[in-house]
């Protein structure tokens, strides 16, 4: 997967990424069938923003056969490190902690994820 620009995806097409993270590789019928489970989009609407982030370098197209396949181009990691750095910065003033709290405050967290937070921050102090 190549990363060489700072990714700038629109909402649409993080969620064809998201598809394409989840399949590894896909149709834009497949992409499309996932896309109208859970919102309102036509068939043509999907092809052409898949088309544009061909063009963008967002995803990579196999047109070896009648039916394209495509493939993300950016990592999942990369992009969300990309976006939550930039929201940071954009919305928090750099702050990731307001981030955090921010996100621990208005969300639903389990257990589970609190253990991880803890763990991920007992890290964090043994490494300064």
């Amino acid at each position: 997967m190549s990363e060489q620009a700072p990714i700038k995806p629109t909402e649409s097409e993080l969620e064809i990424l998201q598809v394409l993270w989840d399949k590894e590789h896909a149709t834009v019928r497949e992409v499309h069938e996932v896309l109208t489970a859970h919102k309102d989009v036509g068939y043509t609407t999907t092809l052409k923003l898949m088309q544009i982030m061909f063009e963008k370098g967002l995803v990579l197209r196999d047109d070896s056969s009648k039916t394209h396949i495509y493939t993300a181009n950016v990592s999942r990691e990369n992009t969300q490190q990309q976006l939550v750095n930039k929201l940071i910065r954009n919305l928090f003033n750099g702050s990731t902690s307001q981030l955090v709290m921010q996100a621990l405050g208005n969300q639903s967290t389990s257990k589970e994820e609190l253990d991880a937070i803890e763990a991920m921050i007992q890290q964090l102090k043994n490494k300064s």
